[in-house]
């Protein structure tokens, strides 16, 4: 077993799918499937479940995962202790984050980090960032941003970046009776409007307590994964939304909303880095870390 083996198997239990982990390794379909067979030989067991349509992994491949990641971060560790030029960090880190992270934080950042450590491979996947902190617990990225919530897990390290205030959007132009263009006075009007939230995370939790504070029970419209899929919705007259301002700020229909001024203010998302603290002992991850106190 070598770690080239340990890395087509990551590429593949990451993203279920031969084709894009044939592209992230930089190898053919057929050479990644030999290459994962013959690494199921010498382990004894079947990795991962195939058919014509379907990758999954087995309860012996979600074993070995963990091994593969703990293995794979040791590697880029030992690496860089032997390496002869030590000050020159070289290995590889993952980052995770929403698309709008990515425009607002991720390029200054990122542009940064590869003039100061170009020999370090980074890989970036955009998703929702309701996810991030999953996505750092079970391992399968190295760093990620996204708005703190209200308890971080044990284990799990935050620094924070900046501050965005969460507020309540409308469309510009009144397009459906019951969905205001204008700030609802009381409990009673609030009741009758069609929102668009997020179907969890720190805004839902936040608009929820925010409701129920002022004992209104909202209709909820739609429940979406994504902020910008709900600025979206509330452009095109369906009902209210809660976005932080961020989201809006990036947003190519920002020209279609409105922001309505309700008091009391939601609490504003705290928007930062996340890793294991263990991570931190990783030089790679410890030199994208201190990119936010360098700044």
């Amino acid at each position: 077993m070598n770690i080239r083996s340990l890395k087509h198997f990551l590429a593949l239990a990451d993203t279920l799918h031969f084709g894009r982990a044939s592209d992230e390794c930089h190898i053919s379909i057929s050479a990644l499937s030999r290459n994962i067979r013959q690494l199921e030989n010498e382990v004894g067991v079947n990795l991962f479940n195939r058919d014509n349509r379907t990758v999954t992994l087995t309860m012996e491949g979600k074993k070995f995962l963990k091994y593969a990641r703990d293995t794979s971060n040791q590697w880029n560790m030992i690496r860089h202790e032997l390496t002869e030029t030590p000050d020159q960090l070289r290995g590889e880190i993952s980052l995770y984050g929403s698309v709008t992270a990515s425009y607002s934080f991720l390029f200054d950042l990122l542009s940064r980090f590869r003039l100061a450590h170009p020999g370090i491979e980074i890989k970036l996947r955009t998703g929702d960032p309701e996810h991030a902190i999953a996505h750092i617990l079970d391992g399968s990225e190295d760093i990620t941003i996204a708005a703190r919530p209200s308890k971080l897990p044990r284990g799990v390290a935050f620094k924070p970046i900046a501050i965005s205030p969460l507020l309540f959007i409308a469309p510009i132009e009144q397009l459906v009776p019951n969905v205001p263009t204008t700030s609802p006075q009381d409990p009673k009007e609030w009741a009758n409007i069609p929102m668009i939230l997020s179907e969890s995370g720190v805004s839902r939790h936040r608009v929820d307590d925010w409701f129920a504070q002022h004992a209104i029970s909202p209709r909820i419209y739609a429940q979406v994964t994504g902020n910008e899929a709900i600025v979206s919705m509330v452009s095109l007259g369906f009902g209210i939304g809660v976005v932080p301002k961020i989201v809006l700020d990036n947003s190519p229909l920002a020209d279609r909303i409105q922001v309505l001024d309700v008091q009391p203010e939601l609490e504003p998302y705290d928007i930062g880095l996340f890793t294991l603290k263990k991570n931190l002992k990783n030089p790679m991850v410890e030199a994208f870390w201190n990119l936010i106190e360098s700044k």
